[in-house]
């Protein structure tokens, strides 16, 4: 797998102040992690636009910080943004050893076209977005491609145990979890009004032409009779 690579730099501002680093066109960072205590560091705002799309949350990247001739492999564990602008406000990475297995959440990508929408009119649902897994941090997969052609009817489903997985990858999550489905078009049933079923229930009886007898009246015939 190839790593991508990031620059950080030691940071002395800190707290509210680091409003002030941002205007510089710099992001504040902390590293943390194995046998490694918090450093608060800063990288350029416009490299981490670049990388951090790349990598998501399960892709490891080579962290470097001036001044140290080791390189940290880390992963993305939280990053902060505007959220009116979406503009990268901090970011935590996650230092980790090469040599121990870790767990990682792993996105799931439906592909291809299912029959039961192309030409029944389902509509399609994933109801699981991610796939937890252990694997050693270099094996942890980008991402697993779900192929939905199969789903020719609204009884089928796509569960975990269906995907393919790498040697060294283990599957965390419960393997009858379902992962895509086809559900049936919706059908409109025509809404009666009340108004409507009153008038129905007020009409039973009558036949056409002939106008319902007051109570009064029938009363005083049936009287005279």
């Amino acid at each position: 797998m190839d790593v991508l690579s990031l620059k950080l730099s030691p940071r002395t501002i800190i707290g509210k102040k680091v409003k002030s680093l941002r205007r510089l066109g710099m992001v504040p960072v902390h590293v943390y992690g194995t046998n490694l205590p918090p450093l608060a560091l800063q990288a350029e705002a416009q490299m981490l636009r670049k990388v951090l799309p790349q990598v998501g949350t399960n892709i490891p990247l080579s962290v470097e910080t001036d001044g140290e001739q080791s390189e940290n492999l880390c992963f993305v564990r939280e990053v902060q943004r505007h959220p009116v602008t979406e503009e990268v406000l901090h970011v935590d990475f996650m230092r980790v050893d090469v040599s121990r297995i870790i767990r990682s959440e792993v996105p799931v990508i439906l592909g291809g076209t299912a029959p039961a929408v192309r030409d029944m009119g389902g509509t399609v649902l994933q109801p699981l977005q991610s796939i937890l897994v252990e694997s050693l941090p270099m094996n942890v997969p980008a991402s697993f491609h779900l192929d939905i052609s199969d789903l020719d009817d609204f009884e089928k489903g796509l569960y975990v145990r269906d995907m393919v997985v790498a040697s060294g990858v283990t599957f965390i999550t419960d393997p009858d979890e379902l992962l895509a489905r086809v559900a049936p078009p919706r059908i409109e049933v025509e809404e009666v009004t009340v108004e409507e079923e009153e008038g129905i229930e007020g009409e039973e009886g009558v036949e056409d032409g002939e106008a319902p007898a007051a109570e009064g009246a029938s009363a005083e015939e049936e009287s005279q009779g």
